[in-house]
């Protein structure tokens, strides 16, 4: 089945990309495989868009597996922050900001692959909206109907690292709260203290003003239950600005700001 699949996704590409594409990267798994079976099939390219939403660190992790694929990586700044839609952030915040991502990309005037997959749908995904909204802009997952699952499958067979999704750092901030510059800021920071200091791999700092709401994968969560990791991190957060530093018992799961 994953086999019938996989060829399909394959026809799709060759059939949309035959004149070049321009893949959305975000140095993730579903872009980055989709990037592996594109390049031996067509002439591609890869677009990160950098922007405040995004931590630096992902920014160069994409940049390292971009030179690994041999693929020109195209660097494109964008102020989201820009757009009042986006900043106040609404429940479908999501979508302004894809809006405003694909009209970016399209000015290179080349088809654009995305790398949303099925499972993707049964989820919170007001950005999808804004790409089918669009000519020209295709999520190839989708349309071979291939799940997170069987990407993950795929990429293991590929000799793939499988790493975690990262969302973009709004993702932090409470719905209908004000997305600003300097929180995005104190979150990349609290989040990066919290891994040096732990090492946890899973994480999201969840900012609710003057609470810091730590969200780590629950197999980690044992790495934080020691008195001086977390003297050290309610240090570190305090100084960044944080009145209240709080473990959520629950560990992460994805959209608990919903």
């Amino acid at each position: 089945m994953l086999e019938k699949k996989l060829q399909n996704l394959k026809e799709f590409v060759k059939d949309k990309g035959k004149n070049g594409a321009l893949i959305a990267f975000s140095g993730g798994l579903d872009s980055t495989t989709l990037a592996v079976i594109c390049k031996d099939l067509i002439d591609v390219k890869l677009a990160t868009i950098v922007s405040d939403i995004f931590p630096a660190s992902e920014i160069e992790e994409a940049s390292k597996i971009a030179k690994k694929l041999g693929l020109e990586h195209i660097k494109i700044e964008l102020d989201l922050l820009s757009d009042e839609n986006f900043i106040r952030n609404p429940v479908d915040r999501c979508y302004y900001c894809k809006k405003m991502m694909i009209k970016r990309l399209k000015e290179f005037n080349r088809v654009i692959f995305e790398g949303t997959n099925v499972s993707d749908l049964k989820k919170h995904r007001p950005g999808y909206k804004a790409l089918l909204e669009e000519e020209n802009v295709y999520s190839p997952w989708v349309e071979a109907k291939i799940t997170k699952d069987e990407i993950i499958q795929i990429a293991k067979s590929l000799g793939l690292p499988i790493k975690s999704p990262s969302p973009c750092l709004a993702t932090r901030i409470p719905f209908n709260e004000r997305i600003t510059r300097e929180k995005l800021k104190r979150i990349e920071k609290a989040e990066n203290i919290i891994k040096d200091i732990s090492g946890v791999k899973i994480l999201r700092v969840r900012d609710h003003g003057d609470l810091a709401r730590i969200e780590v994968g629950k197999e980690e969560r044992k790495l934080l239950c020691d008195t001086k990791i977390m003297d050290e991190i309610l240090r570190e957060l305090k100084a960044l600005g944080y009145k209240y530093v709080t473990l959520d018992l629950e560990g992460y799961r994805e959209g608990s700001l919903l």
